[in-house]
């Protein structure tokens, strides 16, 4: 009877601490459970991936903005040599068609000089600066400066200049002999302002090398009270 009893009570203290055992070992899973979902260390290198993420977006972003500036230079650049170009004007030659300080859009691809057209010349014959006159005859047109008549011919056709609010040569003529024909690959230029103009008929400009011709002059842009297209 005894012993039976005594096996029974140390079932029971088997039972107790096996109970207990479980119980200590689901406190420490619950505390070991707590303890990787707080870990500081683990939540910092969280932290710290989100911050390094954050500021690689950021450097992206400005390289972006930065290469885009690039592209557009790029673009403008190529507009500005081979389609058209901003001039100023200087000087009153051209007066009253364009004024000194005018803005001009001037264009360049693939362009022929044409009669009537105005143009920027890079150089005269002799004169180094670039300069702004209108096309009077190009190569392989008549010319004739009816001086007596104060009038152009070109192909044998009085010029028509409705543009002029002068005399046709105010007086000025040619200082040297202009061919009857213009030679391949030049062209005779005047200004509106024929008084005071520096063009073809002086021989310090001459007639010019279609290869001197910057473009032709298509719009005034600036000042914006101004603004015109020229033709």
């Amino acid at each position: 009877m005894s012993e039976n009893k005594a096996n029974t009570n140390e079932t029971e203290n088997n039972t107790v601490e096996n109970t207990e055992a479980e119980v200590k070992t689901d406190n420490k899973d619950e505390s070991s459970d707590y303890i990787a979902f707080s870990n500081p260390e683990k939540n910092n290198a969280k932290s710290n991936k989100f911050v390094a993420a954050k500021a690689d977006g950021g450097a992206s972003n400005f390289y972006d903005w930065i290469k885009s500036i690039l592209f557009a230079l790029v673009i403008v650049i190529f507009c500005l040599n081979f389609f058209f170009r901003l001039v100023d004007v200087k000087g009153t030659s051209m007066v009253e068609t364009l004024q000194n300080g005018d803005k001009l859009v001037v264009t360049n691809f693939n362009y022929t000089p044409k009669t009537n057209d105005i143009v920027v010349i890079s150089h005269g014959k002799e004169y180094t600066e670039p300069i702004v006159k209108r096309v009077i005859a190009t190569a392989g047109q008549t010319l004739k400066l009816d001086y007596e008549n104060d009038r152009i011919l070109v192909d044998g056709v009085v010029l028509d200049e409705p543009y002029l609010d002068v005399s046709t040569f105010c007086n000025v003529e040619a200082d040297y002999e202009i061919p009857e024909v213009i030679p391949d690959g030049m062209i005779f230029v005047m200004g509106d302002n024929r008084g005071v103009s520096m063009d073809s008929r002086d021989s310090r400009i001459g007639l010019i090398s279609v290869d001197n011709v910057i473009g032709k002059a298509q719009l005034v842009v600036y000042p914006f009270s101004e603004f015109k297209y020229l033709y």
